[in-house]
């Protein structure tokens, strides 16, 4: 069997951030500190940081007064952060840079009078903070259905606003069904869907032109991670999304000959060195040659809010 592993794959530079920031309010306030919502969204990173002194919640009445609280790379609400304040608990925010940028983008929309469309899927984290950043209806769209269900007219001022995981593909067809109902849209294009997952979406659809089928590492929750199946199933070539090494049936890879690999972007890299060697243990004495693909080279690195970066110096 050759194993082909997508370049690049595994943690974006939010991410890193995300779980640095935990790691860093550990090391400098002491444990619990508690975290609003899964940091990333991936149950080992998750139980990783769990062990370590973090303690996550859904609701903030379940951190008390003067409690350290981290709000996850997702972002949250205007309401959240404010509620929290409020609450007393000393709040620190994890939100990826990138998802800021779409908070911004969103609320300039709005104060400039535009109605604003959030292309993204209904009840994911990102889109709840963000649909809860502007002070003014929000209509999200999921597919190019839902855009010819919008209340608005080609006269009407329009703009959008994306999700930072979405599909490449699955977003470009939103966003041409939307300039064709509204001539004078404005919005981002596919800006808004970060570096991380256009690269990973880019580097997997390429792989899928030299292999039989794909595996991807990541959390059943995790939205990039279930958009890299999508794409490796728009090509052709079947896909299945593991969490863990032990979640991969012996039978999905029987008789591959050509096996792509890659993972999402809050997938640490040891899952996927786990996967790896629980095929070969499933392979037995058939040989198997692992070889990285070339691809881009990622060099983004986000700082940490000042709050941390001045207390650790």
């Amino acid at each position: 069997m050759n194993i082909l592993l997508a370049q690049p794959r595994g943690f974006c530079a939010g991410v890193i951030r995300a779980i640095d920031i935990v790691e860093q309010a550990l090391r400098l306030y002491g444990a619990p500190v508690y975290v609003y919502h899964e940091i990333v969204h991936n149950p080992h990173v998750v139980k990783d940081l769990e062990r370590k002194g973090a303690i996550f919640v859904n609701e903030l009445e379940a951190i008390p007064a003067g409690g350290v609280t981290i709000f996850s790379a997702h972002g949250v609400s205007k309401r959240i952060e404010q509620t929290s304040k409020a609450m007393g608990h000393l709040n620190i925010d994890a939100t990826c840079p990138l998802v800021a940028k779409v908070h911004a983008q969103a609320e300039r929309f709005v104060a400039q009078g535009y109605h604003l469309v959030l292309i993204g899927h209904a009840g994911h984290d990102e889109v709840i903070g963000t649909i809860g950043r502007v002070d003014a209806p929000v209509s999200l769209v999921g597919c190019v259905s839902d855009v010819y269900e919008l209340p608005f007219t080609e006269f009407d001022p329009v703009a959008y606003v994306t999700q930072t995981t979405l599909s490449l593909n699955d977003t470009l067809e939103i966003i041409m069904a939307l300039k064709k109902r509204y001539p004078k849209l404005l919005g981002p294009e596919l800006e808004g869907i970060c570096y991380a997952t256009q690269n990973r979406q880019h580097a997997l659809k390429a792989l899928t032109k030299q292999v039989e089928a794909v595996v991807v590492v990541g959390g059943k929750n995790s939205s990039n991670s279930a958009r890299l199946v999508e794409v490796a199933l728009k090509q052709g070539v079947r896909a299945v999304l593991v969490e863990r090494a032990e979640d991969l049936d012996p039978n999905w890879v029987k008789g591959v000959e050509r096996l792509g690999v890659t993972a999402g972007a809050s997938t640490p890299e040891t899952l996927l060195t786990q996967v790896l060697e629980q095929i070969q243990e499933n392979c037995g004495p058939q040989q198997i040659q692992i070889t990285q693909t070339p691809g881009e080279q990622e060099s983004t690195v986000f700082k940490l809010p000042s709050q941390l970066s001045a207390l650790s110096q």
